[in-house]
């Protein structure tokens, strides 16, 4: 009975847990009096060993791969769909269109849940009901019902889209959340690439439900391993010590507190910032023209799963197993598109060792060269996929260099996202989220009928045409961009006069290690700003800004922009 105790607390647990090790070591409190992690503490997420967090990382993006997986899978089984259902094709895209409409509602209700419960929580609860859900999808008596499951397991899947950052951001440092943040971004395309194939060929042997099926299986295996992964959000790390620490009775600690214990946040505030701060930002440039561009690159990635058939099965006549097999040209261009990151981020870290004061734009080289790439991609396929005589590797080879350049403009512009925004960028990459996917949503219910009156050549054509007009945005930005950035309200830029106080901050703040992670309360929010006007400093335009009494700035964990209050 104790082991099987045991084992169920595992995921509250502390990494190395003892009662004789907990009663030994001194609680470490911060200037406030409250419970914080020590330097080096072993219970901080960001110093658990490395084969640990190498072990939540897999698992959070086998999570991932479920969602995408099952965004996808479906598409190569529409045929059937319709057939099975007598509606049209373009009825049957539906299937793919909810999925994605669940994604973009899903960020917005569990983002701010994870902030507030923590993340394994929200992991437990949507991934269950995004398998309960599967089931309404897989054994639908009716079209009505395989619509409102795929609805109901997109809105459950993007709880993982939505998480799994934050997981990454708890566990890794910057330079190593970088390489983490590559894997997360391979596998949104690797597993979408992956869907058509294995519904293709499922369908050419069985049936349409036996994708739904995989789906199941997958999920099942997934849901097993999800249980072990343990809490990771650095407050609910610290609340679940202190509820330890309490029971122990530690003389005087008998009443400790962890800082979330103290304020006074509420889960309706972090709606309100949730769901309006998000369209607030969207309108700003950079913002704007992010969005534009990454919704037209995510149209066209679930364009292509219209497009492929009609290239490989209505004009080659392959079957629709086979003619699904060249989308795998897209997940290899994904790997090596990861690669390219990985060393960019081998190259950025020697940088940084060698004392490289980085900016935002710095990650917009990546951009420029997946800007340059996808035109050049876009009309290669679209020409060798026109024309039959055209040997089939031709237009695969192209697959494969427009899916590394879609992940490198992905990435590189969530990164640059990410760092202009800072403590305001989980509501920048929200509104990010919800224009991707409304565009990603609509493409199979115009694609093909775009390309049957185009052409492939003429429809793909149109496409590389408008990625040519979206190409210079990485080059302004890498040349404007901190003047833009100075001008944004959103934005925040230190004063030149600040930078040595900034920088002095920092080393002061690397050598501290503490990363406490508190979410941010009125009471805490307004000392912070008192302190900030003392200097003539608006709040708007502080990198800095301490929270819950520990060293670590306001910018550096972006995932808890959720938790702020309106500026």
């Amino acid at each position: 009975q104790d082991r099987i105790e045991r084992f169920l607390s595992r995921p509250t647990a502390k990494p190395y847990r003892s009662d004789a090790l907990e009663k030994s070591t001194v609680p470490h409190k911060n200037r406030d009096g409250l419970l914080d992690f020590s330097p080096g503490d072993i219970e901080n997420p960001k110093n658990w060993s490395t084969r640990r967090r190498y072990y939540i990382t897999v698992v959070s993006v086998l999570l991932v791969v479920n969602a995408t997986f099952a965004s996808s899978g479906p598409s190569g089984t529409l045929v059937g769909i319709a057939e099975h259902f007598h509606v049209s094709r373009v009825a049957a895209g539906l299937v793919i269109t909810l999925f994605l409409l669940g994604y973009c509602f899903g960020p917005l209700f569990w983002a701010p849940l994870s902030e507030f419960y923590g993340r394994r929580w929200i992991f437990y609860i949507s991934f269950t009901l995004y398998l309960i859900f599967n089931f309404l999808c897989a054994f639908a008596n009716n079209f009505g019902a395989l619509l409102v499951g795929r609805f109901l397991t997109g809105t459950m899947a993007s709880a993982p889209l939505s998480n799994a950052p934050g997981v990454l951001a708890d566990i890794w440092g910057p330079v190593e959340r970088g390489n983490a943040m590559a894997l997360f971004s391979m596998m949104t395309f690797i597993g979408p690439a992956l869907g058509p194939v294995i519904g293709g060929f499922l369908e050419l042997k069985e049936d349409w439900r036996w994708i739904f099926y995989v789906m199941l299986w997958f999920a099942g295996i997934t849901e097993v391993l999800m249980f072990t992964i343990p809490e990771t959000l650095g407050p609910i790390v610290l609340l679940n010590k202190a509820r330890r620490l309490r029971k122990l009775k530690i003389p005087g600690y008998e009443n400790i507190q962890a800082p979330i214990e103290v304020t006074d946040r509420s889960l309706l505030a972090l709606y309100r910032v949730a769901l309006t701060r998000p369209w607030k930002i969207l309108v700003d440039p950079i913002s704007l023209a992010v969005a534009v561009y990454l919704s037209v690159v995510y149209a066209l990635l679930y364009m292509l799963f219209t497009i492929y058939p009609i290239v490989f099965q209505q004009k080659r006549g392959w079957n629709s197993g086979v003619g699904e097999l060249p989308l795998i040209g897209t997940a290899i261009g994904a790997a090596i598109g990861g690669s390219i990151i990985f060393a960019v981020s081998v190259r950025d870290r020697k940088k940084l060792e060698a004392g490289h004061k980085g900016v935002p734009e710095d990650r917009l080289p990546v951009a420029m060269l997946g800007g340059v790439m996808f035109p050049i991609t876009m009309f290669w396929f679209a020409w060798s996929g026109q024309y039959n005589s055209v040997h089939w590797i031709v237009p695969t080879l192209a697959g494969v260099f427009l899916g590394t350049s879609i992940l490198l403009i992905f990435v590189a512009y969530l990164n640059y996202i990410t760092d202009s925004y800072l403590m305001y960028a989980a509501s920048a990459l929200a509104a990010n989220t919800v224009c991707r996917s409304a565009a990603g949503a609509a493409a199979p219910l115009f694609t093909e009928q775009m390309f049957t009156a185009l052409g492939v050549g003429g429809g793909g054509s149109l496409i590389g045409g408008i990625a040519v007009l979206l190409m210079p945005i990485p080059f302004i930005f890498y040349k404007y961009g901190g003047p833009i950035r100075e001008r944004s309200k959103f934005a925040p830029t230190p004063d030149p006069n600040e930078e040595h106080e900034v920088e002095a901050h920092s080393q002061r703040r690397s050598s501290a290690a503490s990363s406490t992670d508190v979410s941010e309360t009125t009471d805490v929010e307004s000392s912070s700003q008192e302190d900030r006007n003392d200097v003539g400093v608006k709040p708007e335009d502080s990198r800095d800004t301490v929270i819950g009494g520990s060293d670590r700035p306001r910018g550096e964990d972006p995932e808890k922009d959720l938790e702020k209050g309106e500026s």
